[in-house]
């Protein structure tokens, strides 16, 4: 059984940086996308960032330039870092992973980012 753990949310100063982890309990196979969403309160969840099996990565537009997305296959695991964070950027963020077998579909627990002005 897959379990993805999301960690390195946390309060931060505009401006400021993050690097969120996620990781899973097992290597995944047959994976064909990996993304992070983030959900605001009220909001609904919104893709962030994405990479492929066959693609070149994907970014919110809001994010680009700010956001990287990259993962480390030896250690089953994907991150996001989050430079020059902005209050925008609050919410919980949550990875996804996407297969082509099933289970087809993993998501994390969540983690919460806060940005202050």
């Amino acid at each position: 059984q897959v379990q993805l753990v999301e960690s390195g949310g946390g309060l931060v100063q505009a401006g400021g940086s993050l690097r969120l982890v996620c990781e899973s309990s097992t290597k995944i196979m047959n994976w064909v996308r990996m993304r992070w969403y983030r959900q605001a309160p009220g909001d609904q969840r919104v893709l962030v960032a994405g990479i492929s099996v066959s693609g070149r990565p994907i970014y919110l537009d809001s994010v680009k330039g700010r956001f990287t997305i990259s993962r480390d296959s030896a250690k089953n695991a994907l991150y996001l870092q989050m430079n020059s964070l902005k209050p925008e950027d609050t919410g919980v963020y949550y990875c996804n992973v996407q297969r082509s077998a099933l289970p087809s579909d993993y998501w994390g627990q969540g983690t919460q980012v806060t940005v202050s002005s």
